[in-house]
């Protein structure tokens, strides 16, 4: 199985099926189609609502099984276990961890445990490497930690980039264990604080605690390659709005409010016999907003200023930028406030409705057709965010 990036254009992720086939990250799927189905391999397009609901069920489970869970990615997440070394075996834990998601959830996942996050990565990285682990790695004795250490390339420790890794095996470091014991000294004298924290890490010592809250947002970026080119302004003008729409909403459910906004429009670079455009504009509101409607209306003045007839456009998009939490800004002591009236409470009724998900509320700016939409031709069905898609078991 392979899935695909946005309008299917490229390979973004491969099963274990797909890789031993040759199928490399990155390549286009039109180079490869034919291929693909002589092989039998399933293609899918990447479908984000069903990955973000999936995701939230599993760390809603992981939230009930530890005390302290800091979600760091979509699919991924840290758990505090102080303490529970006393009470139970801390590789049973984990079986039973990854057995209650894939219960629940129908995902299955691997289960690195250690001191330190970075050991818990790399006992992760094991627990996905070798079958025999049955998902679950405990790195909590010095001397597993060492021996698997010996067996990874520092490239595969958690922080350490390709540049890290060609520096580090320049100078003789190539295996994570080597990297675990050089020298504090000589690390600090060549490398950056990260490395020097990523050894101390190596060694059990943590430097991060969890984050159990996700840091507030510095811009918000809503934008898109589009399915087919767009040549009217009308239409650009829709999508624009679409893209507003998107990041007041991301806005709101933060409480944060922005200051500036940014409107960028472009054509297709690798296009022969097509002259390349591309140009943005940018400005400052008086006091930070999130209503759609402010947003919507400066991001089209922004769209009159860029836009130039006679091009083919395949990418547009809106940056908000110089965010605020609600009520944290000076104001403009020779500025009175334009806030339209009843401002909060309108957006708060339309995010409701809208999240709902019994209908939808839009502005008309952002029109009735959505043919600048992602082409999504092999997208699997939301079976859990609508009704219509459930799966029908005979």
């Amino acid at each position: 199985m392979v899935v695909l990036s946005n309008n299917d254009g490229c390979i973004v992720a491969r099963s274990a099926e797909a890789k031993a086939l040759g199928i490399k990250m990155g390549t286009p799927y039109f180079q490869v189609k034919r291929f693909l189905e002589q092989e039998g391999v399933e293609v899918f397009s990447s479908n984000y609502a069903l990955y973000g609901d999936m995701s939230q069920r599993v760390m809603t489970t992981l939230e009930m099984l530890a005390p302290r869970v800091e979600v760091y990615s979509i699919d991924e997440a840290f758990l505090d276990l102080t303490g529970m070394a006393h009470k139970t075996n801390l590789t049973d834990f984990g079986k039973h961890v990854k057995d209650t998601v894939r219960q629940w959830t129908g995902i299955t996942t691997c289960i690195g445990i250690a001191p330190s996050k970075t050991l818990a990565k790399l006992a992760n990285q094991a627990a996905k490497q070798y079958p025999a682990t049955g998902g679950v790695v405990d790195l909590t004795d010095q001397a597993r930690q060492r021996r698997l250490m010996h067996l990874m390339p520092v490239g595969e420790v958690w922080g350490i980039g390709r540049n890290y890794t060609a520096q580090l095996e320049h100078f003789g470091i190539k295996t994570a264990l080597q990297l675990a014991d050089a020298d504090q000294s000589w690390i600090k004298k060549h490398f950056s604080v990260v490395v020097q924290r990523t050894v101390l890490e190596l060694n059990g010592q943590p430097c991060a605690d969890l984050e159990l809250e996700a840091p507030a947002r510095q811009q918000i970026l809503c934008s898109r390659s589009f399915a087919e080119d767009i040549v009217q302004f009308n239409s650009m003008r829709e999508a624009i709005t679409g893209f507003v729409t998107r990041g007041a909403e991301k806005l709101r459910q933060e409480s944060q409010k922005a200051k500036r906004i940014t409107v960028f429009i472009r054509t297709c670079p690798h296009r022969d016999g097509r002259r390349f455009y591309s140009n943005r504009a940018s400005m400052d509101l008086v006091e930070p907003v999130s209503d759609t409607r402010r947003l919507a209306e400066t991001a089209h003045e922004l769209l009159c200023a860029v836009w130039k007839d006679g091009h083919h456009y395949k990418k547009g998009g809106i940056m908000l930028t110089g965010l605020y939490q609600a009520g944290s800004w000076q104001p403009d002591l020779f500025h009175q406030n334009k806030e339209k009236p009843c401002s909060d409470a309108l957006m708060r009724t339309i995010d409701a409705i809208n999240q709902k998900g019994i209908g939808r509320v839009f502005f008309a700016s952002q029109g009735m057709n959505e043919g600048y939409q992602m082409r999504q031709n092999r997208l699997s069905p939301a079976y859990t965010t609508r009704w219509a898609e459930l799966p029908i078991v005979r």
